[in-house]
């Protein structure tokens, strides 16, 4: 494992500790969970009292109070004159107060001082006019109820401009005097605007428009005009409760009367931090309708659509600062012959819930977060020395295996006196590494000891056949004695070798280092190779310049002879021999390539193992090849902190 891996492993340690320290969440996660909870039975109990308000209050107000039956003109009283000259500039400020007639009619009505103004809007882009006949042309038609009465004018115009109209026949005596009006045109259509004294008598009015182009009947349908709006909404405050605000609806969402306030809150702004908690993690569903806010003439809302569908309707909205919250409660008035009359509308401010936020769960939050720190951090720390501990038992046993039998036994391993399992993985490491050594100690040894033990029972027998060979034999037994010699001897070889591979071990290990010019050593072996080589071409590459080591040149050198001496005996005698040396990032390549055979395959993890050879046949003086010359080039760069490997190349082989 190398260092990036164990790096990978440490970081996914701390990872999973880091997650288990993420559990503590659980907690806040609870908490809020609880908080939200205990919100909601706030906001019921909250909701179930205001409807109960309410319809009370909607029980009583209808009972008592004088409300016009639906549909209903509504007048708005204007502090500003309005002239009389059939364009809509003077009542730009009154447009929320459009009702509508027919299908293509607006009208807006004012009050000021004792006169009613009206504007009266139709989208026609025909235009029909015939004087003499009022009903081929388009015009208007007004009614309204004076006294026990109704009075009606036709208002046309056979040009831009003002027009007069009287009462039709038969009117009561209590109809206005006749009616002065301005009628302006274009291609959208035309406008008649007018004013009248505004009489007690008068108190319902209806309108309609007729299309010469499309004649069809045109339906005045008489509905009250509503004029006196703020002495119902005197009486609404009258009956709303404390910091309350209530607005009385009729059918169509228009507002009739509009009493109380919502109580201010007080204690404070809460902070941006816990009202975003409470709002993202705690609050309900706080989408009440953006209209309620505003005082518009007309509420366009669905809790206000559904209270008239009969069913009450609450909702919760934001307040206009950042404390609380807007609970509004709709429910519907009391029905006339089947048909929805209205709507009563109570509004009330909390801060409870916002509190709720501000004391139960910022103080949660901070709690749980420092112990999320505390316990993170602490498992983060944990994570951190456990690796570092696994770490530093790993390397010192990487480095143990690394340097084999020379692990000295009595190095403690990192941890192992520590009473815990880390501690008994690092005993348990000293425990093998320790069988280990005494295994490459006996290992190490057996050659020489066998070597011994061999050397007396190989001489009695190698004396015992001299013997038998001064003695007349006869020609089989004499062929016999002959092959037991050569065995013998054979033996006597290996014997030795093994000695000498064990006083190389221990000759190699004993050598003292020292700074050297590795590219001096190289080129002065060169020298003696190209003697050596004979008719061989031999090449040398060298860096151009010195190449400093620490280490043992006497052992380089024998390396490199036998390297040579391998290569000169399997190299043809017009075959080719390479020397190179280069520096690396970490030190020095030297290599030695040659002219011959392919190394097989079998012996490709075994080439520097001892007494292994390639060769059939014997060494140069009639000796056994004995496979210690790759042995010792192995560990010659072992001991220098390398390797030794072997490749074939086109045409030959290279070490």
């Amino acid at each position: 494992m190398n260092f990036q891996s164990r790096f990978r492993h440490l970081g996914s340690l701390r990872l999973k500790l880091l997650l288990i320290a993420l559990a503590t969440l659980l907690l806040p996660l609870a908490g809020c969970l609880y908080l939200r909870q205990m919100d909601a039975v706030l906001r019921q109990a909250q909701e179930r009292t205001l409807v109960a308000s309410a319809q009370v209050l909607a029980r009583s107000f209808v009972a008592t109070a004088n409300l016009p039956p639906p549909p209903t003109w509504h007048v708005q009283h204007t502090a500003n004159p309005i002239v009389i000259d059939g364009y809509a500039d003077d009542w730009a400020g009154l447009s929320p107060w459009t009702q509508r007639f027919a299908v293509n009619g607006r009208l807006l009505l004012a009050a000021d001082g004792g006169w009613l103004y009206a504007l009266a809007e139709v989208a026609d882009t025909t235009r029909n006019r015939d004087d003499a006949r009022l009903a081929l042309s388009d015009h208007l038609s007004l009614a309204f109820r004076a006294g026990t009465g109704v009075c009606r004018y036709e208002l046309a115009a056979a040009a831009p401009g003002g027009i007069t109209a009287s009462a039709q026949a038969n009117a009561p005596a209590s109809c206005p005097a006749p009616l002065a009006a301005q009628w302006q045109e274009d291609g959208s259509g035309y406008r008649v605007e007018w004013r009248m004294p505004v009489t007690p008598l008068v108190t319902q009015l209806g309108i309609a428009a007729f299309d010469a182009a499309a004649p069809a009947v045109a339906v005045l349908d008489l509905h009250p005009v509503l004029r006196d709006a703020p002495s119902v909404s005197r009486q609404l405050a009258e009956w709303v409760p404390p910091g309350t605000r209530a607005r009385l609806l009729d059918a169509s969402g228009w507002v009739i009367a509009d009493g109380g306030a919502i109580a201010p809150l007080h204690g404070g702004d809460s902070g941006w931090f816990t009202t975003f908690l409470y709002r993202a993690f705690i609050a309900g569903d706080l989408r009440g309708a953006a209209t309620l806010d505003r005082d518009t003439p007309r509420l366009d809302a669905g809790e206000v659509w559904q209270a008239l569908s009969g069913v009450p309707a609450t909702s919760w909205r934001t307040a206009m600062t950042r404390a609380g919250v807007t609970l509004a409660a709709a429910v519907p008035l009391p029905a006339t012959l089947g048909e929805p009359r209205g709507v009563l509308l109570l509004e009330q401010g909390s801060r409870a819930m916002p509190l709720l936020a501000d004391r139960g769960l910022l103080s949660m939050l901070l709690l749980s977060f420092g112990l999320l720190i505390l316990a993170g951090g602490a498992l983060v720390l944990f994570a951190i020395r456990l690796g570092l501990r696994i770490g530093s038992l790993h390397a010192a046993v990487d480095r143990a295996v690394q340097r084999g039998a020379r692990w000295v036994a009595d190095e403690p391993l990192p941890g192992q006196d520590e009473k815990d399992e880390i501690g008994d993985l690092a005993r348990a490491f000293a425990a093998l590494l320790e069988a280990s050594r005494q295994h490459a100690d006996y290992l190490r040894t057996l050659a020489s000891k066998l070597s011994h033990e061999l050397h007396t029972p190989l001489a009695i027998v190698k004396s015992s056949l001299e013997n038998m060979e001064a003695d007349e034999l006869s020609g089989s037994a004499r062929g016999y004695a002959a092959r037991a010699h050569a065995g013998v001897e054979r033996l006597a070889q290996l014997v030795r070798a093994m000695g000498a591979a064990s006083r190389v071990e221990r000759a190699i290990a004993a050598t003292e280092p020292e700074d050297f010019n590795l590219k001096q050593l190289v080129a002065g072996c060169a020298d003696g190779y190209r003697f050596l080589a004979g008719e061989r071409a031999f090449e040398l590459t060298v860096p151009e310049g010195d190449l400093s080591l620490h280490g043992a040149p006497d052992l380089l050198a024998q390396a490199l002879d036998k390297l040579f001496e391998n290569a000169l005996s399997f190299t043809p005698d017009a075959g080719w021999i390479r020397l190179s040396l280069k520096a690396t990032a970490t030190g020095a390549e030297i290599e030695l390539a040659n002219q011959g055979p392919a190394l097989p395959a079998e012996l490709e993890e075994h080439l520097f193992d001892s007494l292994v050879s390639r060769r059939d046949g014997v060494a140069p003086g009639g000796a056994p090849h004995l496979g210690l010359g790759l042995y010792i080039v192995r560990l010659v760069a072992e001991q220098h902190g390398g390797r030794a490997s072997a490749r074939n190349i086109d045409g030959g082989v290279a070490f």
